[in-house]
């Protein structure tokens, strides 16, 4: 059974996670963490990683950008792998990821849907094939309540198209701020916020008289605890490094 502590368990990745151990005898957490300690999960939770008493076996972080620093220390420290799916994370913080990575294995994913990894292999095969001919946009939508814009699934998707093109083409984010011809060398990026979108991404390649799209839906959060939790497994007593979702297909 892998022990794990859950960083940002009040919040609603931190539950469906909950619920997701609940029903797999795999997995259990032995304590949360959260600004608000107070909680009726099934396990204690704390405000502060270093007040945790009980033995974990990894982290899986689904908080706030603001909280990343502080949990990769304690991880650091206590050489506990990380599994850190928090989004709207900055150049910044990747790099204090890569710096963990030295000491500890951790997986880094803006998000832990399988599907939505299948997405971006298909979208940088796609590329390499049509990208010569076809303006690519990305557009991504979710509920009214997420804070970041565009989502970090969007993001990892236009990295994985640029990566295809040699990173050559610059990220347009709206387009109501210039009034000139799309150019060549772009790659759109939208976002729409409302209701309970659980998360959509769809990437349109559109070119002379065609247009072909892939996208992605997602029905609830829970296919994001089911990855997480696959992400954990994989993750549990693997060496130092920087990991990535992609890193579990090749196994």
């Amino acid at each position: 059974m892998i022990r794990i502590l859950l960083n940002g368990c009040n919040g609603k990745m931190g539950q469906a996670i909950t619920k997701a151990c609940e029903l797999n005898d795999n997995f259990k957490i032995v304590a949360g963490i959260d600004p608000s300690a107070s909680s009726n999960n099934p396990y204690p939770v704390y405000s502060n990683a270093w007040d945790v008493k009980e033995t974990a076996d990894i982290i899986i972080d689904f908080s706030h950008p603001n909280a990343l620093e502080g949990i990769l220390d304690f991880a650091v420290s206590n050489k506990l792998p990380a599994v850190i799916a928090t989004t709207g994370l900055g150049e910044k913080h990747k790099k204090l990821i890569e710096k963990a990575s030295g000491s500890i294995p951790v997986l880094l994913s803006s998000n832990t849907s399988l599907g939505v990894n299948l997405l971006i292999d298909l979208v940088k095969r796609a590329t390499k094939i049509l990208s010569e001919t076809f303006d690519i946009e990305i557009v991504e939508k979710h509920h009214n309540q997420k804070i970041d814009a565009p989502s970090g699934t969007a993001l990892a998707i236009a990295d994985a198209i640029n990566s295809a093109l040699d990173n050559k083409m610059k990220y347009v984010y709206d387009r109501h701020s210039t009034m000139q011809k799309r150019t060549r060398d772009e790659i759109g990026i939208h976002s729409v916020r409302g209701g309970t979108i659980a998360g959509e991404h769809s990437v349109i390649f559109a070119g002379t008289d065609e247009i072909i799209e892939l996208k992605h839906t997602a029905i609830s959060k829970d296919l994001f605890a089911a990855g997480a939790l696959k992400a954990a497994q994989f993750l549990y007593n693997k060496s130092p490094g920087y990991y990535k979702m992609e890193d579990i297909f090749a196994e």
